[in-house]
């Protein structure tokens, strides 16, 4: 069994698409249209056909709770892999995104932490 798709809960699709596209360098997958939303997935554009990051609307009250609830109390809602996070830190913030914990080191790993601009905090790690 494996992971294929998992999902993040956004306020609005298109900005979605836009910062996870254009700022932190994804790929979109797959764009269908399902009714007033759509599913929207992207990948990472080393591993193309790797597991896929849904961009799912946070229509239902219980989601729109549950992403406040998490980034209010400054809980990342997923974790991305990267190779370099000194390099990908500064990358990022070339690119205005705007980091809420810069790398930090912890145990074994370094992680950083920013703001998706779409109701979720992220943490990047080194492992």
């Amino acid at each position: 069994m494996k992971i294929v798709v998992t999902s993040l809960f956004v306020e609005d699709q298109e900005k979605a698409l836009k910062f996870y596209t254009e700022k932190l360098g994804f790929v979109k997958k797959h764009d269908v249209p399902t009714g007033e939303y759509r599913w929207i997935t992207l990948v990472s554009p080393d591993e193309q056909n790797g597991t896929e990051l849904l961009l799912e609307p946070n229509v239902h009250p219980a989601a729109k709770e549950y992403q406040k609830r998490i980034t209010s109390e400054g809980i990342p809602a997923t974790m991305f892999g990267v190779a370099d996070i000194h390099k990908e830190y500064n990358r990022l913030l070339e690119n205005g995104v705007k980091f809420t914990m810069e790398p930090t080191k912890m145990g074994d790993v370094t992680i950083a932490v920013f703001d998706d601009t779409c109701g979720n905090l992220i943490q990047i790690i080194q492992q």
